[in-house]
C-alpha cells in the first residue's frame, strides 16, 4: 500500500464507551458537570493570583499557568466529546482529530514538566529560604514556565505530524473517546516503529525525567523539614508542599498507568476509564486540593467574596 493511500481517511469515527450505550448519558452529565467545575475552579484561581498582591509570588505564578493550562487541555476535548456522545454520527474530521490529538498532548505534556518546575520552586522556597526570591526572580520564573510550554509543544507537534502522516487504508473507527495517539497509530497498516520509538523518548522526556526530577526535589525537602526542631515548623514547611505533590500523585499516577503500562494489560474498557481520569478526573481536582490545603488561597476567596460577590471578579 503506498503512503498517499492515507488521503482516503477523511474523518474518524470515535466510538469510545460503545459497547455499553445505557452509560452514555450517564458519562456525558459527568463530563459535563467535571468540565463545568473545571472551568469555574481554575478560573477562579486564575483571577485570584491576579487580582491578591499576597499570590504575586513564584508558587501563584506557576499555579496560575498550571489553572490556564487545564482550562486549555479541557477545552480541546472534552467539548468535542461531549457533542459526539449526543450525536448519532459520531464522527470527527481528520484535521479536527490532528488539531485535538497536538493540542491535548502538547498541555499534557507541557503540565508534566511544569509540575517538575514546581517541585524545584519547593525546593528552593524550603531548602534556600534566603536566597529563595533572589534565586526565583521573575525571569527565570518566567523562563522555566516558557519552556515548560516549548518543550511540551514541540514534543506534541512532532509526534502528531507523525501519526497523521501515516497511511490508514481505509480504517477509520477510534475504540476510544477521543483522537489519541496510542488509539490512533491501532489503526495504521503500515510499520510504526519510528512512532514507537519516538513515543518511548518522548514518554522519558516528559515522564520519567521530571517525574526523576520531582523525587529528587522532595527528597531534598524531606531531609530539610526533619532537620526542623520545632513541630510546628516541620508541619508549616510540609503544608507548603502537600497540595504540589498530591497533584503530582494524581497526574503522574494516571499517566503513567496510559502510556507507560504493560501491552498484557491493555484493555479498552481500562484505556477509556483511565482517559476520563487523565482528561477530566486531575484537572478538575487541582483547584480543588490547592483551595482546601492553602491559607493564602482561602484568604484570598474571602476577601473576593467580602469585597463585593457579585462583581467582585470584575473589579481590580
Amino acid at each position: 500500500m503506498e503512503m498517499g493511500n492515507y488521503s482516503e481517511v477523511t474523518e474518524f469515527f470515535l466510538v469510545g464507551f460503545s459497547r455499553y450505550p445505557e452509560l452514555q448519558l450517564s458519562v456525558f452529565m459527568f463530563c459535563l458537570i467535571m468540565y463545568l467545575i473545571i472551568l469555574l475552579g481554575n478560573s477562579l484561581l486564575i483571577i485570584l493570583t491576579m487580582q491578591d498582591s499576597h499570590l504575586h509570588t513564584p508558587m501563584y505564578f506557576f499555579l496560575g499557568n498550571l489553572s490556564f493550562l487545564d482550562i486549555c487541555y479541557t477545552s480541546s476535548f472534552i467539548p468535542p466529546m461531549l457533542i459526539i456522545f449526543r450525536s448519532e454520527r459520531k464522527s470527527i474530521s481528520f484535521i479536527g482529530c490532528a488539531l485535538q490529538m497536538v493540542v491535548s498532548l502538547g498541555l499534557g505534556s507541557t503540565e508534566s514538566v511544569l509540575l517538575a518546575m514546581m517541585a524545584y520552586d519547593r525546593y528552593v522556597a524550603i531548602c534556600n529560604p534566603l536566597r529563595y526570591p533572589v534565586i526565583m526572580n521573575r525571569v527565570l520564573c518566567v523562563h522555566m514556565a516558557a519552556w515548560s510550554w516549548i518543550i511540551g509543544c514541540l514534543t506534541s507537534l512532532v509526534q502528531t505530524v507523525l501519526a497523521m502522516t501515516l497511511p490508514f487504508c481505509g480504517n477509520n473507527v477510534i475504540d476510544h473517546i477521543t483522537c489519541e495517539l496510542l488509539a490512533l497509530l491501532k489503526l495504521t497498516c503500515s510499520d510504526i516503529t519510528i512512532n514507537v520509538l519516538i513515543m518511548t523518548v518522548g514518554s522519558i522526556i516528559l515522564l520519567i525525567i521530571p517525574l526523576l526530577l520531582i523525587f529528587i526535589s522532595y527528597v531534598f525537602i524531606l531531609s530539610t523539614i526533619l532537620r526542623i526542631n520545632s513541630a510546628e515548623g516541620r508541619k508549616k514547611a510540609f503544608s507548603t508542599c502537600s497540595a504540589h505533590l498530591a497533584v503530582v500523585i494524581l497526574f503522574y499516577g494516571s499517566a503513567l498507568l496510559m502510556y507507560m503500562k504493560p501491552k498484557s494489560k491493555d484493555t479498552k474498557t481500562s484505556d477509556e476509564i483511565i482517559g476520563l481520569s487523565y482528561g477530566v478526573i486531575t484537572p478538575m481536582l487541582n483547584p480543588v486540593i490547592y483551595s482546601l490545603r492553602n491559607k493564602e488561597v482561602k484568604e484570598a476567596v474571602k476577601k473576593l467574596l467580602i469585597k463585593n460577590p457579585w462583581t467582585g471578579f470584575l473589579s481590580s
